[in-house]
C-alpha cells in the first residue's frame, strides 16, 4: 500500500498556516520526513493519525479516504507521537495488555501471546514487570512502538522518535526500525538527519508547512558533488563570505568555525572540496528556500 497526499493545507484558528498544499507519494518501507522546529511535521503527523482534520486536500492510504473513512485507518495505524504519557506505576505487561484490549484484542490467550511476542520483538521481555516509571528514554520509546504494533498495522507513525535517546539507545531504536519497515510503510519525522540518512529509502524536506525536496537521499546527495566547498574562517571572515556566497552551515571543528558554503565552482584557493552528505543536502534546501523568500519580500 502506498501514501499519497495531494494538496493538504490546515491552518490554525491563531493564523499559523501549518501545512501549505502538501503533495507526497510515500511507498512501502520508511520514508523520512526531515524539518526544523516549526515546519509542520508534526502537523502533518497528527492529521495522518486522524487527531485533527485539514483544510484542504487529500490524504490517501491504499483505497482509504484518511478525511472521509478516519475508523478504516485508525484499523492499519500504528502510532508513536512525539510525547507520549504513561502510567508510571503500572508494569509494562499490564499497560501492553490493557491496551491490546482497546484494540479489540478480547481473547485473553490470543492477547497474552501478542503481548509476550511484542515484549521480546523490542528487547523488553525481561522487564515486562517492571513499573513504566523506571524506564529509561529509550525503554520507553520501545515500549512506545511495541503499542503502536498492536494489530499488525500497515502504517506506522513515528514522530521525533530518537531525540533524547543517548547513542546505544538510538542504534537500538534504529534497528528496530529498521526490521518494522520490512513490511509496512513508516513515515519517520524528525529533525536529526543522520536518522534519515541512516535509515530511509526516500525522504523530503519540510520547511514553513511545504515540501521543498524529495527524493532518494544518495541522489540528492549525489546532485551536490562538487558545488559544497569548506574553509575554516574567523568570525569577521565569516561576515565577508556570507556577502559574496551562500553559506549553508557553520559548524564547530577542534574549537574552530567551519564554513560550508554552495558554489558552482570554487570560490577561491582557500576552499576544499567536500564529498557532500545528508546534511549538507538539508542546509543548502532549507538556505536556497530562505534566499528565495528574502528575495520576494524584498520584490513586494
Amino acid at each position: 500500500m502506498e501514501l499519497e497526499l495531494r494538496g493538504v493545507t490546515k491552518t490554525y484558528p491563531n493564523g499559523v498556516k501549518a501545512l501549505d498544499d502538501v503533495n507526497l507519494k510515500i511507498p512501502h518501507g520508511m520514508f523520512g520526513l526531515l524539518g526544523p522546529n516549526g515546519a509542520g511535521k508534526s502537523s502533518l503527523m497528527r492529521s495522518l493519525a486522524t487527531l485533527q482534520a485539514v483544510d484542504a486536500g487529500t490524504m490517501l492510504f491504499g483505497d482509504i479516504d484518511i478525511a472521509q473513512q478516519p475508523e478504516r485507518l485508525r484499523e492499519v495505524l500504528g502510532y508513536l507521537p512525539q510525547d507520549f504519557g504513561v502510567y508510571p506505576k503500572v508494569t509494562a505487561w499490564d499497560m501492553l495488555d490493557h491496551l491490546a484490549q482497546l484494540k479489540g484484542l478480547s481473547k485473553r490467550s490470543e492477547r497474552h501471546e501478542v503481548v509476550k511476542a511484542l515484549l521480546h520483538r523490542v528487547n523488553l521481555w525481561e522487564h515486562q514487570s517492571r513499573r513504566l516509571g523506571g524506564f529509561s528514554g529509550g525503554m520507553k520509546q520501545r515500549f512506545g512502538i511495541a503499542q503502536a504494533l498492536i494489530g499488525n498495522p500497515k502504517l506506522i507513525i513515528v514522530d521525533e522518535p530518537t531525540a533524547g535517546l543517548d547513542p546505544a539507545e538510538r542504534f537500538r531504536f534504529h534497528n528496530l526500525l529498521a526490521e518494522i519497515s520490512e513490511d509496512v510503510v513508516v513515515l519517520l519525522s524528525t529533525h536529526i538527519v543522520t536518522d534519515v540518512s541512516d535509515l530511509c529509502r526516500n525522504m523530503a524536506i519540510l520547511a514553513s508547512g511545504k515540501v521543498i525536496l524529495s527524493g532518494h537521499p544518495l541522489e540528492l546527495t549525489k546532485k551536490l558533488e562538487g558545488r559544497i566547498w569548506k574553509k575554516f574562517v574567523t568570525a569577521e571572515e565569516l561576515e565577508a563570505i556570507s556577502k559574496a556566497l551562500p553559506v549553508i552551515a557553520v559548524r564547530r571543528v577542534a574549537g574552530q568555525r567551519l564554513a560550508h558554503v554552495f558554489s558552482e565552482a570554487r570560490p577561491d584557493g582557500e576552499f576544499e572540496a567536500v564529498n557532500p552528505d545528508l546534511e549538507d543536502v538539508y542546509f543548502q534546501a532549507l538556505s536556497a528556500t530562505q534566499a528565495a523568500l528574502r528575495l520576494s519580500a524584498g520584490q513586494a
